[in-house]
């Protein structure tokens, strides 16, 4: 049978060896002389070998007990390595994490913030990203191919999944430069209302659901329903559309850092419920440390944008 040899014993054997006596190597480790002579007879009884012999005054090495040092000191070497590391795992500082991240969440400073500040903390950890729609994003959240997302309102089934406000966000009309209503880029702000009569770009709805509903409500909320006459992928491609003067759209203030030429973006002065929330989208159990540290970020950074 093979050997079950304590880890404390090869602590005790490297004791010895590297003192050279029984009474050193036991002021150093802390324990009386008798037991720990006791305790290496026992590791040479587990062996069946003979480590030491012994001198009048001293420990010297045998042959087997010299290859048995330098593979105790790896051994125990190894043993501190992975417990470093596993603790490590535990606290977010190695390990992997996967993020995902709507398009026009992509486009908001907090995200590379949270990012950049995680980076900072655990540069050891694999990072992946991926740019999706919500509701893929809410999909790969539950077959855990993702660990954390940010999106911007909760759709459908989320059930099992925390979706944690971390800030919001105005949201502005953009509409081509030479518009009527942009006035020749003289106008700050417009009414909703005022864009009843427009041709509207959104986003297609199983882009973006949680945005889309908010702008069609408040819409209605403003006295119409907004004639849609294109849908574009993506929110890039709703800003093209509007500069090539196909209509208007309402859009996410941090969307307005695309520099966009040929766009006026308006603030919109009669409708303060119209607002873009970004959330954190993570599951409510087997949460990484990884995922976790970078979840306290998000905190952090949250927490100091509100006291702004």
């Amino acid at each position: 049978m093979s050997p079950q040899i304590d880890l404390r014993l090869l602590r005790y054997f490297i004791a010895v060896a590297e003192e050279g006596h029984l009474t050193k190597a036991a002021q150093r480790i802390g324990i009386q002389q008798p037991p720990l002579s006791q305790q290496i007879r026992v590791l040479e009884k587990e062996l069946g070998v003979t480590l030491f012999n012994r001198l009048p005054r001293g420990m010297e090495l045998t042959e087997s007990g010299a290859a048995l040092l330098t593979d105790a000191r790896a051994i125990l070497a190894q043993l501190a390595s992975t417990v470093a590391g596993v603790r490590r795992i535990s606290e977010g500082k190695m390990g992997r994490v996967a993020v995902g991240f709507t398009e026009s969440a992509s486009l908001h400073p907090f995200v590379h913030s949270v990012i950049r500040a995680f980076r900072a903390v655990a540069p050891d950890v694999a990072l992946t990203v991926e740019e999706t729609n919500t509701t893929e994003l809410v999909e790969a959240l539950r077959q855990k191919q993702l660990d954390l997302a940010f999106v911007r309102s909760p759709v459908g089934d989320a059930s099992g999944l925390t979706m944690e406000p971390m800030l919001v966000e105005e949201m502005l009309a953009a509409l081509p430069a030479d518009h009527p209503l942009a006035g020749n880029g003289r106008r700050k702000s417009i009414a909703l209302a005022a864009l009843a009569d427009e041709s509207f770009i959104m986003t297609r709805r199983p882009s973006g659901p949680g945005l889309y509903d908010t702008i069609i409500a408040a819409c209605h909320a403003a006295g119409f329903s907004p004639r849609v006459m294109q849908e574009a992928r993506k929110n890039l491609s709703t800003l093209s559309l509007v500069a090539a003067g196909l209509g208007v759209s309402v859009i996410p203030a941090s969307m307005t850092r695309v520099n966009a030429e040929g766009i006026v973006y308006l603030r919109l002065n009669d409708s303060p419920e119209l607002k873009a929330p970004l959330h954190l989208a993570y599951r409510e159990e087997g949460v990484s440390g990884a995922a976790s540290l970078m979840r306290e970020e998000a905190r952090k950074l949250s927490a100091q944008q509100k006291r702004r």
